[in-house]
């Protein structure tokens, strides 16, 4: 992909891997009745999913990731 190209050029593919060594996202959920924190990659794929949003955010920016939340 081309750097200076206009956002709107952009294809669905590019735009999916846009950010995949940079961010993560954090969701809540809730598994087995209790309430989680899914970690997601930029491209949507659930990577983990761990009780505490506090071990969530750690455990992203262990991995040189900046979190991002989904509500």
């Amino acid at each position: 992909m081309d750097q200076t190209e206009p956002i709107s050029q952009i294809s669905p593919q590019d735009l999916m891997i846009l950010g995949l060594q940079e961010v993560a996202y954090l969701k809540p959920v809730v598994v087995e009745g209790k309430m989680a924190f899914a970690v997601h990659a930029a491209d949507g794929r659930e990577v983990a999913v761990m009780a505490s949003r506090d071990v969530a955010l750690a455990a992203i920016r262990q991995n040189d990731l900046e979190p991002l939340s989904v509500h």
